[in-house]
C-alpha cells in the first residue's frame, strides 16, 4: 500500500507543478467605476474552460491552468474588455506571456507585443441593449423616393394648367403637336405597326390623328343590291 500512496502523492505533486495561475486585476475608470457597476462577472480562458472570479478590489486569479495557449476574456453583462492571447510555457521557472488579440483574427502567429503578467484590464465600452425610438421627421419623410415622386406628380398636375395658360401661342401649339405625335406613335405601336410608330416619332411634321371611317348604312347596301339586280 505504501508504494501506491507514494505514487499517488507523486502524481499529485507533478500535477501541482505543471499547473499555473493566471493573475491580473480590473482597473476602474469612468466607464466602469467600481465592482457595483461591474456586477457578477468573471475572467475566463477559452470561453470558460478555466475561470476565476473578480474580487471587490478588482483582482482575479485563474488557478490550475496547464501549459498551452488560451484566449483570455472578461465575461460580463454590461461592459466590453480587451481580449488577450495567453501563452503558458512549461519552463523552469514557468513563463506566462500575454499578447494583444483581436477577435476574429488568426490566433497564430502571436503579436510581437508582449504584455506584463499579472495583467491589468480596463473597460473599453458599455453595451447598449436599447435603441431609442426615432421621432417623426418631416425631412426624412420627404427623402423617401415614393414621397418625392408623389410630390412631383402633384406639382405637375397643379402647375400644368397655369403653365399652359401663360404660354406663348406658338409654344403651346408645338406642345400640342408633340402630344399628338406621341399619341399617334402609341396608337400605331398598339396595333403592331412599329414602322409607323417610329416614323411618327422621327417626323418633324405634326402627326394627324387617325379619322374613323364611316360605316356603310343599310340604305347604301340596298341601293347597291338593286343595281346589281338591274345589271
Amino acid at each position: 500500500m505504501v508504494p501506491w500512496i507514494a505514487s499517488l502523492l507523486l502524481l499529485g505533486w507533478l500535477r501541482i507543478v505543471i499547473a499555473f495561475a493566471v493573475k491580473g486585476d480590473i482597473l476602474w475608470n469612468d466607464i466602469c467605476p467600481g465592482p457595483e457597476k461591474l456586477g457578477r462577472s468573471k475572467v475566463v480562458l477559452d470561453e470558460g474552460k478555466y475561470y476565476g472570479g473578480i474580487q471587490q478590489d478588482g483582482k482575479f486569479t485563474i488557478p490550475g491552468v496547464p501549459a498551452g495557449t488560451y484566449v483570455l476574456s472578461v465575461s460580463t453583462h454590461d461592459f466590453i474588455f480587451d481580449q488577450l492571447r495567453v501563452d503558458i510555457l512549461n519552463t523552469t521557472p514557468p513563463v506566462i506571456e500575454m499578447h494583444p488579440y483581436i477577435p476574429g483574427t488568426p490566433l497564430n502567429p502571436p503579436s510581437s507585443v508582449i504584455l506584463p503578467h499579472p495583467i491589468s484590464l480596463v473597460a473599453r465600452q458599455k453595451h447598449n441593449y436599447f435603441v431609442a425610438h426615432e421621432s417623426f421627421s418631416l425631412l426624412a419623410m420627404f427623402k423617401n423616393p415614393m414621397m418625392m415622386i408623389m410630390l412631383v406628380t402633384a406639382v405637375m398636375a397643379i402647375g400644368t394648367p397655369y403653365l399652359m395658360k401663360n404660354m406663348d401661342p406658338e409654344a403651346l401649339e408645338e406642345m400640342r403637336a408633340s402630344q399628338a405625335k406621341i399619341a399617334s406613335a402609341q396608337s400605331a405601336f398598339a396595333t403592331g405597326d412599329f414602322k409607323s410608330s417610329i416614323s411618327a416619332l422621327m417626323s418633324d411634321e405634326p402627326a394627324a390623328m387617325p379619322q374613323p371611317q364611316p360605316k356603310a348604312g343599310p340604305a347604301q347596301n340596298k341601293s347597291r343590291s338593286n343595281k346589281n339586280k338591274r345589271r
